[in-house]
């Protein structure tokens, strides 16, 4: 286990969300824990059912805690994936906006169990470590019209060149 582990609160589905999110990043669900069958929490979920779900993306570890409802997601927290290039974070997209989830601006995603996910590629966010302020200023103005980023007219309008 990680020093600091995100804790990411779900209503009864997280074995599902990790389940998930394994599927679209690679990585593993390394233990289960089940609610007592006498569950002595306030949490509305039955005994023996999901309590604690730990899972691994990119060697970085997660808890997914099914609480029950009393709290959700919303776009304050968010996760960043610093995709390789445009084809990768096509395939996150494409995968965590299926069956619910939503696009959003500047190339976030809110994915099917609510949690905000941040997709760019290392391309663009290396620009953002240049001093070239003119540069990352009209990347950002592009940017700001998109939904999924397109690297090639990000890095494009960075250069200060027309697509």
């Amino acid at each position: 286990m990680d020093k600091i582990t995100p804790c990411l609160w779900f209503d009864g589905n997280g074995l599902d969300a990790a389940q998930f999110y394994v599927s679209v990043f690679g990585g593993s669900i390394d233990h289960v824990s089940y609610y007592p069958e006498q569950n002595p929490s306030p949490s509305p979920l039955a005994g023996g059912s999901v309590l604690l779900v730990e899972f691994t993306l990119f060697g970085q570890s997660y808890q997914a805690l099914n609480g029950g409802p009393q709290y959700s997601f919303d776009e304050a927290i968010s996760l960043s994936v610093a995709c390789a290039d445009q084809a990768e974070l096509d395939r996150h997209f494409d995968a965590l906006t299926a069956d619910g989830g939503k696009d959003g601006p500047c190339g976030w995603v809110t994915d099917k169990y609510g949690l905000s996910w941040q997709l760019v590629t290392r391309q663009i966010m290396d620009n953002y470590k240049t001093d070239d302020t003119a540069g990352i200023a009209r990347m950002m103005g592009v940017m700001m019209s998109m939904r999924k980023l397109d690297t090639a007219a990000m890095q494009a309008a960075f250069e200060g060149k027309a697509i």
